[in-house]
This record gives structure tokens, C-alpha cells and sequence, in this order.
């Protein structure tokens, strides 16, 4: 079978990215993130604690149709605790794999240090721009304890994310319908930057600092895929440069700068989530007016 190469990335200090266009073997997941076959679980947790590693339930996902296509891992600054740190597993079901536009995916997440439950979230991938989203309130999230049947319920939980699907794709569907004036797309973008930047601080007049880009620049399009006036295409837009960064900016002191990616797996996931959920809170909007 045919691959391009495996994508092997380190968006940030602390977290490397691995994401191939077929499924990831053993070994890729293990040189990416070898928490997932942690031995054991870290010296902190309880004797209540069951511990399963990751790469048994993803063995058990395997048998049930899913196949992971990505993964990352967080680091720790903490001396011995790298092994058994956080990680995260984009998984698609057979049927799903290469469906285009987009892809559905499941994000499986989970540490052996306690800073994490099994989660899972459901997720949809870009082709054109390798995007990886975070569905919002769409679909309710699972979390799965670390006692009793782990293994069952994780498996139990995918399917009931790939039973929400349908309601996913109609959303997407219905944001690809719903045009955007340019001043929308700024609005949006604009709460996108807040999302991202924050307050950056306040000045001795009162003012906030200004973030290092601008609305305008994160509604820039890189590709001609992604020129449109649709919900869908601004949300992408916008969604890539916030996740990605490398947009030319100035630092508060007025430096010439390139915005950061987003690496960490939480804040990644959090500012991600939050995206959709803007893009969700603008669907409403224009379909009641």
C-alpha cells in the first residue's frame, strides 16, 4: 500500500505531532508518543487506580473498525514523569477514512499520571489543509474514570460519538450554505483573536495592548480552496491561523514577529472547541435573521 511520508512535527516545545494519510503503525505511535505504552501507571496514583495502557484500547478499537491516523504527546518538566504524561489519538471508523471534504475522526485522549481521564471528543479532518477540528457542543463529551471495565467503555463511547455524526455533518452542511458580509467575517475573526491573544495586558492609559495580528489577517486565506463568503470557508480561515500561526506580526514592544502555533494538547483542544462553538453561535444568528 501506498504512503506519503509520515508528518512528524513539533508544533511547540513540549508536544510532538505525528499524522500520516493511512493508519499509523505501532511503531509510529510509539516514537511519537511512547506514554501510550507507558508500562505501568505513574508512582502518584492510588490502588484504586486501573491501569490499562493506551495501546491496549487502541488495540481493542482496531478490532472494532478504528484506525488512528494521528497522535501527539505532551511532555513534563518533571523528572520521570515523561513516560506516563498526557497524549492524544485521532481515530477514524472504517467507511470514514478517506471520505473527502472532510473526515470525521474521534480524539481519544488519556494519561497514566492522573492528569487525565480517557475523553472522547468528536473531531472532523480537513484534506485540503490538514486541519484538525474540535467539535463544540455538538456532541457530548465522554469521560471515562480510570476503574472497572476501561477498555469496554472506551470502545462503547466511540460508537456512541460515531452515532452523533450525522448531527455533525448536517452543522457543516448548514454553516457551507450560510454567507458571510465581509464585516461578519471580521466579527468573527475578531473574537477569534480574543480567543487566542487575550487581554495582552493593559497600558497606563487604560488601553489593552493590541495582539501581534490582526482580524483581518487571521480571515486571510491560504489557498485558493479556502476563498469563500461562507460560514464554513471564514471559520477554516480563521481556524488555521489561529492553530498554525506564522503570520507576520509585532510584538508589544514592536518587534517583527511570527505568530506561534498552538502545541499544547489542553489549550489546543480548548481554543479549538471554542472556534466551532463561535462558528456555531454565528450559524444561529444568521439562520434566525
Amino acid at each position: 500500500m501506498y504512503s506519503t511520508p509520515t508528518l512528524a512535527t513539533r508544533f511547540a516545545r513540549n508536544t510532538r505531532v505525528v499524522r500520516t494519510d493511512v493508519p499509523l503503525t505501532e511503531d509510529q505511535l510509539r516514537a511519537a508518543a511512547p506514554s501510550v505504552f507507558a508500562e505501568g501507571k505513574h508512582e502518584s496514583r492510588s490502588e484504586r487506580y486501573t491501569y490499562i495502557p493506551t495501546i491496549e484500547v487502541l488495540r481493542g478499537l482496531r478490532k472494532e473498525g478504528f484506525e488512528p491516523f494521528m497522535v501527539a504527546q505532551g511532555a513534563s518538566r518533571i523528572e520521570g514523569k515523561a513516560e506516563f504524561t498526557k497524549h492524544l489519538v485521532r481515530l477514524r471508523h472504517a467507511g470514514q477514512v478517506q471520505t473527502r471534504p472532510e473526515a470525521n475522526e474521534i480524539i481519544l485522549i488519556n494519561s497514566h499520571d492522573g492528569a487525565s481521564s480517557y475523553q472522547l471528543l468528536a473531531g472532523a479532518f480537513r484534506f485540503v489543509c490538514h486541519n484538525g477540528l474540535v467539535v463544540g457542543d455538538v456532541v457530548e463529551d465522554i469521560r471515562i474514570p480510570h476503574r472497572g471495565d476501561v477498555q469496554g467503555e472506551v470502545i462503547d463511547g466511540a460508537f456512541r460519538v460515531l452515532d452523533e455524526f450525522e448531527v455533525v455533518d448536517e452543522h457543516v452542511a448548514a454553516m457551507k450554505t450560510l454567507r458571510l458580509d465581509p464585516p461578519e467575517e471580521v466579527a468573527f475573526a475578531t473574537a477569534a483573536l480574543a480567543l487566542r491573544f487575550g487581554e495582552r495586558g493593559v497600558e497606563e492609559s487604560g488601553g489593552h495592548r493590541p495582539a501581534p495580528v490582526t482580524a483581518e489577517q487571521l480571515n486571510e486565506a491560504r489557498r485558493i480552496e479556502d476563498v469563500g463568503h461562507d460560514l464554513w470557508n471564514t471559520f477554516q480561515r480563521v481556524s488555521e491561523n489561529v492553530m498554525r500561526g506564522g503570520q507576520a506580526g509585532r510584538s508589544v514592544q514592536g518587534r517583527r514577529l511570527r505568530t506561534r502555533p498552538v502545541g499544547s494538547i489542553d489549550r489546543g483542544v480548548s481554543l479549538n472547541r471554542a472556534l466551532w462553538m463561535l462558528a456555531e453561535e454565528m450559524r444561529q444568528i444568521k439562520a434566525a435573521s
